[in-house]
């Protein structure tokens, strides 16, 4: 008996988060009690009581504007590792291909707030294998992986999200100090197709990333070779240009599977 309470409890909370998923989503309007009651034809007093809940687990956010409720971080958190899992796994023999041509280390990273992730990485045969760069994290600014995630930003979150303090606390000798020069140097990027940054992260290191997204052209991933100066630097725009071709090829291969 308990066990048909409980699936019936999950299913209509599962009726919520369809109607946010379809009627707000991650960037529209938030949705109030009562819409959402007349949209899954329920007492808004019960609709009331199962938003708190699912607020309290991070499956649905009150936002406080307009007291409405939109999806949780939580859901995204579950569907962006469910969706990541997935990307590995194509990745994979992308990265091995670019370690094959260049003999670096090339990783796969994702954005986690204003860090960059490394969700996978391919190192050559020859590499010391020291400690993995899988699940490490690094400040976002400074880091030409982290300019090529949020490439696609437009200007108002930039300004909001990469404010001058946190431009210049990035990197040991970061070049990029206001958002107004970090917006010219994403155009920059998003012309050419890759970034590159040269020992502004860390004294010695350079650094190439080109873009992955998805079947929606948003971008999901990038593609990573982060590597002394004296091995990389003079051929650092040649494999910028490598990066990003690989980059495009695991892109359509992303839209091709989806």
């Amino acid at each position: 008996m308990a066990a048909r309470v409980n699936a019936a409890g999950l299913r209509r909370d599962l009726e919520i988060l369809d109607v946010l998923a379809h009627e707000a989503g991650p960037r529209g309007e938030p949705l109030g009690v009562t819409r959402v009651a007349e949209l899954v034809g329920r007492e808004k007093s019960q609709i009331s009581r199962a938003l708190s809940s699912l607020a309290e687990e991070g499956l649905v956010e009150r936002d406080d504007r307009s007291s409405g409720y939109r999806l949780g971080w939580r859901l995204y958190a579950l569907a962006a590792r469910t969706f990541e899992s997935r990307l590995v796994a194509i990745a994979t023999p992308y990265l091995r291909a670019v370690v094959t041509r260049v003999q670096e280390t090339t990783v796969l990273c994702v954005l986690r707030g204003d860090d960059v992730l490394t969700i996978a990485s391919e190192t050559p045969p020859h590499a010391f294998r020291g400690v993995g760069w899988e699940g490490v994290s690094v400040p976002a600014a400074a880091t030409s992986a982290g300019r090529v995630l949020v490439s696609d930003w437009d200007a108002d979150t930039i300004r909001s999200f990469f404010t001058e303090r946190k431009l210049a606390a990035a990197g040991e000798h970061p070049a990029i100090r206001t958002p107004d020069q970090l917006l010219a140097e994403l155009e920059r990027i998003r012309a050419r197709g890759y970034a590159t940054v040269d020992e502004e992260f860390e004294h010695g290191v350079v650094g190439c990333s080109a873009p992955v997204r998805d079947f929606n052209g948003r971008i999901v991933a990038a593609v990573n070779i982060t590597a002394p100066k004296t091995r990389l630097g003079e051929r650092l725009d040649a494999a910028g240009r490598f990066v990003a071709n690989a980059a495009q090829q695991l892109t359509r291969r992303l839209v091709e599977s989806r």
